[in-house]
């Protein structure tokens, strides 16, 4: 089977480098690598000499969707795409437990088992994460390690490609700049071919990196709106859509009171409520985010 890793990346030029470097350490290489910048000075193409794989760099206007779009372009003879968001570092087996399991089931879409998730605190440094990864427990059995569940996460996605090539299936352009949720929008179009799946086997650290993210105010905005539009859309439950859009709202008003240094609060807060009051009239958008600072 060939097997294609994709980056898409914006403003972390040096932690790509240490995430490619972590990639050349997988016992089954990648056939090839897909890495897409939102600008040419976020990557470094001296890297691609010295790794053990071909490198693709391909261009798109920022934001995940796009940015992953033009990879899954690029990748027209690929049987596997394993999606790595630019901070995560897989086990040196993961890939080669994400070829297993697509020979398994008719899975469409897998993520693997976090061993630590950064994003809800301030990051994890890079040799937290290594250790994590080295004393790693040994893996379960196949029987045990596959377990169904809603949707893929965008830091480790693996997606089977004659499925999304059959159905035309792309992620959502209508999410811009950081997307999110357009990992739950891609698999949710997916299940309707397959199993959605986390595989307790392929396992990882997603470090966090604070760098590079988008603005408070158009990530809070994003955080009422991805979810209601997807809904509309069908792609997301109502019942998964509301309880995101009050966890998000509730965390916000709470913690903008003490917030953590690693979080705007406040501007998350006011995107959320500047989203509530466009809904309220009936123009809510999730590209509204890109006339906002």
């Amino acid at each position: 089977m060939k097997l294609v890793v994709g980056i898409a990346t914006a403003g972390r030029r040096e932690q790509l480098t240490q995430t490619l470097f972590q990639l050349a350490k997988q016992t089954r290489l990648p056939d090839a690598l897909v890495i897409c910048p939102a600008e040419v000075s976020d990557y470094d193409p001296a890297v691609a000499g010295i790794l053990p794989f071909p490198v693709l760099s391909v261009a798109a206007p920022r934001g995940s969707s796009s940015q992953r779009n033009a990879i899954i372009a690029a990748c027209a003879d690929a049987d596997i795409m394993v999606f790595f968001d630019d901070d995560y570092y897989p086990n040196p087996d993961y890939l080669a437990e994400a070829e297993k399991l697509l020979q398994l089931q008719n899975i469409v879409v897998a993520r693997g088992y976090l061993l630590a998730d950064g994003i809800g605190g301030p990051g994890i440094e890079q040799e937290q994460a290594l250790r994590l990864i080295a004393d790693r427990k040994p893996l379960p059995p196949w029987d045990s390690a596959i377990k169904t569940t809603y949707g893929g996460y965008g830091c480790n996605m693996v997606i089977k490609m004659a499925t999304v090539r059959q159905h035309g299936i792309r992620f959502d352009e209508n999410l811009p700049l950081y997307g999110w949720q357009e990992d739950i929008d891609f698999s949710r179009a997916l299940a309707a071919y397959g199993r959605v799946v986390i595989c307790l086997r392929m396992t990882g650290v997603h470090l966090g990196t604070k760098r590079g993210r988008t603005s408070g105010l158009r990530f809070g905005y994003s955080q009422i709106a991805n979810p209601v539009y997807l809904c509309k859309k069908g792609t997301m439950s109502p019942g998964y859509a509301g309880w995101m859009v009050l966890k998000n709202l509730l965390a916000n008003i709470l913690k903008s009171l003490w917030p953590e240094p690693w979080v705007d609060r406040r501007g998350r807060l006011k995107g959320n409520i500047r989203a509530l009051g466009d809904l309220a009239r009936g123009r809510m958008d999730p590209r509204r985010i890109l006339c906002m600072e």
